[in-house]
């Protein structure tokens, strides 16, 4: 992303007052990002130019997965790391997963996938030392997901027949490496929202944004995936609603936004109608295209107390041969009422705090990942196992941390009390008005 040459800069990013310094995050922290984004990207979807065997997808996701670890370990040698209610919270979800899958019910599977949701674990433990409430991590969080984004445009561009295949109604999918509609949709509205926020906030140019927005705009109407354009719609709002009061604009781009959906809803309404249906039937859409059947079928499976509240292990999120695609309905098959209870508390906590912070660009990106989060979780499934969902959490929960201290607090007590009361206080640097507190612009 570009930065605003009209601003100040220092050794790694353009700041504003009241932004957190990151100079200290190592550029190979921004490689194991990207490498979490790699891993989470799965391995089943359309039929690619190059045909892949699946064995090979699973390879290299598993083992970006593994080289995260260790790169991470690799740079937190000291395995320093911070206070992190998501991250405990999602370490209590692995030991319920361990347990269900411990019965063998969904097959050795199930102990594979807990051994790779304590690898994803792991490594967002390490990566919590550097959890300081920058934009930092939304930084690394857009330009993973904008290559992935880049490799789909560059399959349309190469392969438009594989890109738009009649198998998925002429939807845009990966034709380099295998993704599906609702995955591309996804990674186009997170960054077109936190790209977005980053405008109004000033944190980087517009040139820069324009060139991230408009094609995954164009990629994310190519993939007629209502839930990602919903989610994009209802989180920005969000976000942006939480700014009205301090940033003017945020102000300006909420009522142009008003503006140009009412155009384009008296203007555009038939055919966007006619994109929204995607030439489903009523009886279809109403039933969320054959997905409530699904739904009705798992909750009317005969359970035993165990199963009920353990669940029967980490799967492949699908019952009875066909997709849940529904995040709460998934966990309760896998991990159970306490699978359940803990997500639904992972998501009340990052809410609460969200709320309770005061407004800032960091607040606003954090409520807009999570408020997407909650959205989608109706209609696609992914919040119990390590997936692209925990891993925007993961994002909402380094934009909620408090700042790290310029120096640690252990250095400060090992030293003797007569040499801390005999040091000098440091002098206090003059702060201008326009530079207090946490004011977006």
């Amino acid at each position: 992303m570009g930065e605003n040459p009209t601003r100040g800069t220092d050794t790694t990013q353009t700041r504003l007052e009241g932004e957190p310094h990151a100079a200290g995050t190592p550029k190979i922290v921004g490689i194991v990002w990207g490498l979490l984004v790699l891993n989470t990207l799965g391995s089943a979807g359309a039929k690619t130019i190059v045909p892949l065997p699946r064995s090979l997808i699973q390879m290299v996701t598993m083992g970006s997965l593994v080289a995260a670890f260790g790169l991470a370990l690799l740079v937190n040698q000291r395995v320093r790391i911070r206070a992190s209610a998501y991250v405990l919270l999602l370490s209590l979800l692995l030991v319920s997963s361990v347990i269900s899958s411990a019965s063998l019910e969904s097959g050795m599977g199930a102990l594979f996938r807990c051994f790779r949701l304590t690898l994803f674990v792991g490594t967002l433990w390490l990566l919590s030392r550097w959890w300081d409430g920058s934009l930092t991590f939304v930084r690394y969080h857009i330009r993973a997901y904008f290559a992935v984004l880049g490799s789909v445009a560059l399959g349309l561009v190469v392969s438009p027949g594989k890109a738009l295949p009649g198998l998925y109604g002429g939807r845009l999918v990966g034709a380099l490496w295998p993704l599906t509609p609702p995955q591309i949709g996804q990674y186009a509205a997170v960054i077109i929202g936190l790209t977005a926020l980053l405008v109004i906030g000033r944190r980087t140019d517009r040139t820069s944004a324009v060139l991230v927005i408009v094609p995954s705009l164009v990629l994310l109407a190519l993939t007629h995936t209502r839930t990602a354009t919903l989610g994009l719609l209802l989180g920005l709002s969000l976000a942006i609603g939480s700014l009205i009061l301090t940033s003017a604009a945020a102000r300006r781009f909420f009522s142009w936004s008003v503006l140009i959906s009412v155009v384009a809803a008296v203007g555009f309404a038939s055919a966007l109608q006619t994109w929204f249906l995607r030439g489903q039937s009523q009886e279809n859409f109403s039933s969320l295209t054959g997905r409530a059947k699904v739904w009705n079928a798992l909750l009317a499976e005969p359970r035993s107390t165990a199963q009920q509240l353990f669940g029967v292990g980490l799967g492949d999120k699908s019952f009875g041969g066909l997709p849940i695609d529904n995040s709460w309905l998934a966990v309760y098959n896998e991990q159970g009422l306490i699978g359940v209870t803990l997500v639904a508390v992972i998501i009340v906590v990052l809410g609460g705090v969200a709320l309770l912070r005061p407004p800032s660009l960091q607040r606003a990106c954090a409520i807009f990942l999570i408020s997407y989060c909650a959205i989608a979780s109706y209609t696609e499934a992914g919040l119990g196992d390590a997936s692209p969902y925990l891993l925007h959490l993961a994002l909402a929960a380094s934009l909620l941390a408090a700042p790290a201290q310029a120096a640690p607090l252990s250095t400060q007590l090992g030293k003797p009390l007569a040499k801390r009361l005999s040091e000098p206080e440091a002098p206090r640097r003059h702060v201008p008005r326009w530079a207090r507190g946490s004011e977006v612009n």
